[in-house]
């Protein structure tokens, strides 16, 4: 009888497997199939990446800090890191934040420093004073007046290549603060709404992670003059902005004031709002380089190129004494008025693949092989690559034919160029000749 009731038993069991597996099977079934036919599945498969890398990056970036200030005391208290313990702090993000979480920059991330910029020591000492203290050591302020606070925005302004973005990026890495790279699309969205969310997430954002600075490049295309014929959306989007920035909800007594200051960058300052102004009492004008500005920023520009520093001789110097230098800074820095940072920059790039550029054609000209030339054969740099080797080898004949008494009749040139004065303050036009 037992024998019976167990084969019984068994000659079920596939049934029983059945009715239990078909459920289930058709459950992840039909799971996959909805999933395939959500309209939202992507985008909620891209909102659990964008939360995990916002996740990520935030703690990478609270890491790195937390190392660094760990360090820091305990070379103060001179005990060893393995006795201190630092307190991890939590942060919970929205949905909009952690779009908003993606701007923030590791100052790690950042290779140029004060260090790299030239000419404007006046104003990285004032952004030291006026800006990364106050927000990185507001105990050292705040002791004396309660008036000495961070400004709530920096704005800095003038001529394209001037220096401007260079400066914020150096102040993102040797500020200490939290810096969000803000960019334009960030804040666009095609919702009608959500513009506005994600601004108030960049706020809400910052007063997690302050002291935090928001920098802006161009400010005057998100932030500018409000006129009558403006799109709605816009609008509403300035509004929110001036709104978290110095509204109401921007200082409560639970919190205290909020340690966020906003930078911008523009050369267009005509074209931003004046209430937009009034919220940022720091402005900085960045203009042309005077001549002491423009021989800082050759010496920076060329600290690690190959300069040549023999002299040449014409019949002149021959009779004289000692010839004039190959590569001539003072020269440089004279014909160099009227020219912005980036300007310079870009000419003594040029000016460094004249040398590279001939030392191939010569060694093509020899029936040489290009896989065995080496870069320390190479010549340094002359004055005449900023020029152009042709028009100066002609110009140097030229003058070896007058110091000979020979003048030629084709010495004179037509071309208009435009004349600068150099000045304390920077650079101004006199006109054409």
């Amino acid at each position: 009888m037992a024998l019976g009731d167990r084969k019984s038993l068994i000659s079920y069991l596939p049934d029983i497997l059945f009715m239990i597996g078909g459920p289930v099977v058709a459950y992840f079934v039909a799971q996959q199939v909805l999933r395939h036919f959500d309209p939202e599945a992507g985008a909620k498969a891209e909102a659990q990446q964008k939360a995990l890398a916002a996740s990520s990056r935030l703690q990478s970036l609270f890491a790195n800090q937390e190392e660094e200030d760990s360090y820091e005391d305990d070379e103060r208290s001179g005990a060893y890191p393995d006795e201190r313990r630092q307190e991890k702090k939590e942060i919970v993000l929205t949905q909009f934040e952690q779009t908003i979480a993606m701007e923030v920059v590791s100052p790690q991330d950042i290779p140029v420093g004060f260090a790299d910029i030239g000419g404007l020591d006046d104003i990285i000492d004032d952004l030291r004073e006026s800006v990364i203290y106050p927000l990185t050591l507001p105990h050292l302020y705040s002791s004396h007046s309660s008036l000495l606070t961070a400004p709530s925005g920096v704005l800095l302004y003038g001529p394209p290549g001037c220096g401007k973005t260079m400066l914020a990026k150096a102040l993102a890495r040797e500020s200490g603060a939290r810096f969000i790279n803000l960019h334009i699309s960030t804040l666009t969205e095609k919702w009608y709404g959500d513009s506005n969310k994600l601004v108030a997430a960049v706020f809400s954002l910052a007063r997690k992670l302050q002291p935090s600075i928001v920098f802006i490049d161009e400010i005057d295309a998100v932030l500018g003059q409000r006129r009558s014929g403006e799109h709605e959306a816009s609008g509403m989007v300035k509004a929110e902005f001036m709104t978290h920035w110095d509204g109401l909800a921007s200082s409560t007594r639970e919190n205290g004031s909020q340690r966020i200051c906003i930078l911008g960058a523009t050369n267009r300052i005509q074209d931003i709002d004046e209430a937009i102004l009034r919220r940022m009492p720091k402005k900085f004008p960045i203009g042309l380089p005077n001549a002491k500005q423009r021989r800082q920023i050759f010496e920076l520009t060329l600290r690690d190129t190959k300069i040549d520093r023999s002299t040449t001789h014409s019949l002149y110097d021959v009779q004289s004494g000692p010839g004039q230098p190959l590569f001539d800074l003072t020269m440089l820095v004279r014909l160099s008025a009227g020219m912005s940072g980036s300007d310079i920059k870009e000419a003594c790039r040029d000016a460094a693949m004249v040398p590279v550029r001939e030392y191939i054609r010569n060694t093509k000209a020899k029936g040489g092989n290009m896989r065995g030339i080496r870069g320390e054969d190479v010549r340094g740099l002359q004055t005449d690559d900023f020029f152009g080797r042709r028009k100066l080898a002609d110009e140097r004949k030229h003058d070896a034919e007058i110091d000979e008494g020979r003048r030629t009749p084709e010495s004179g040139s037509t071309e208009e160029v435009d004349d600068f004065q150099d000045g304390d303050e920077g650079v101004e036009v006199i006109g054409r000749r």
